[in-house]
């Protein structure tokens, strides 16, 4: 059977979750989650930012998150902008557009906004109301590239965003692996501090399923769970989502999961670099996107399982490679001794 580097959500949940889930299994617990389970998470969560006004709110997927936190928070004539890579706009079957906004792409490369990029965007939206208003900024971290924001530039971005009356929303179906990059200066406290909502990912690290969506612009929580319950998100078994994150979130397993993925995934980066292997992106997280030759890609399809990104030249793609909080040392090597043993 060959090893999957395809994603980051092959495997179930970490046994830590699952064992829990089995103890508390019997216990009654309020519905729709009023669970204790639930409640000692979100506690847990904001104290871990230091955020004791953020309102939380588990729900059961990432394109879930996004359409309830963009439809809950835009009005009908409002939008989002993303960059041309964002998940709202390639991988989520238009979800957002069939809640009626519009979406506005702007073409990056490294899948990162910066405030200079939001502005023209800003400047041909002038024609009102003849045109949609752009209303919220949409970011990824980690991006859909693998690519991480720095301290400065969500800094730059929060104040752009604020000055110019703009949302700022941060997708965090990957956060961890974005938080505990070997090159990140960004915390949890700061992603905080800086977003009006953001979302930590639970379904791309350790948990079966679940996000966590978290709401700290005090204006957007109002009555936000009742789009909850009108999109169908709202769980009536809501321990099933508390449990994971408790479980998660307690002595710091969800990060040491992040960091484990990303040390495996930079196992492969570095004897790649060291092979003269060129990548899409330069990335430090559980994502990398290596250029290879078609026969070497042809090789390595044998064992591994992957996605063949970006066809770069007549001869050459860009692969995705994906590793997990599962991910052991035996793939791992087994990739690496072909790369050495072909490049």
């Amino acid at each position: 059977m060959k090893f999957s580097f395809k994603n980051d959500y092959s495997e179930g949940g970490h046994p830590d979750i699952l064992q829990t889930l089995l103890i508390h299994n019997l216990s009654q617990q309020a519905g729709y989650g009023e669970d204790e389970f639930s409640a000692k998470a979100k506690d847990l969560i904001k104290k871990k930012m230091k955020n004791p006004d953020a309102a939380v709110y588990f729900v059961s997927g990432g394109t879930q998150a996004n359409l309830i936190v963009i439809s809950s928070v835009l009005r009908p004539y409002q939008c989002a902008v993303s960059a041309s890579t964002g998940h709202i706009l390639n991988n989520e079957t238009g979800a957002i557009e069939a809640t009626g906004h519009k979406i506005l792409s702007i073409e990056k490369e490294d899948g990162k906004l910066t405030p200079q990029d939001i502005i023209p965007v800003l400047e041909s939206h002038r024609n009102i109301p003849h045109q949609v208003m752009p209303k919220l900024v949409y970011i990824s971290n980690s991006t859909e590239l693998g690519t991480t924001y720095t301290l400065k530039e969500l800094e730059d971005l929060s104040v752009f965003c604020k000055k110019n009356n703009l949302y700022l929303f941060m997708d965090g179906a990957r956060l961890g692996h974005g938080l505990t990059s070997e090159i990140s200066d960004l915390t949890l406290e700061k992603v905080a501090e800086l977003t009006d909502v953001f979302y930590l990912g639970g379904t791309k690290n350790g948990a079966f399923i679940g996000e966590a969506v978290v709401v700290n612009n005090k204006e957007l929580q109002q009555d936000f769970a009742f789009n909850i319950k009108q999109k169908g998100a709202l769980l009536a078994k809501g321990r099933l989502l508390g449990i994971q994150f408790l479980e998660l979130m307690k002595n710091d397993l969800y990060f040491d999961l992040a960091k484990h993925a990303n040390r495996q995934a930079m196992k492969m980066k570095k004897v790649m670099q060291e092979r003269g292997v060129q990548f899409l992106s330069d990335t430090y997280t559980n994502q990398i996107f290596p250029i290879l030759s078609d026969q070497l890609i042809e090789k390595l399809s044998e064992k591994f399982e992957f996605y063949v990104w970006k066809r770069v030249d007549e001869g050459s793609s860009a692969i995705r490679l994906i590793t997990s909080w599962n991910t052991g040392d035996q793939p791992v090597n087994d990739f690496i001794e072909i790369i050495r043993k072909e490049l």
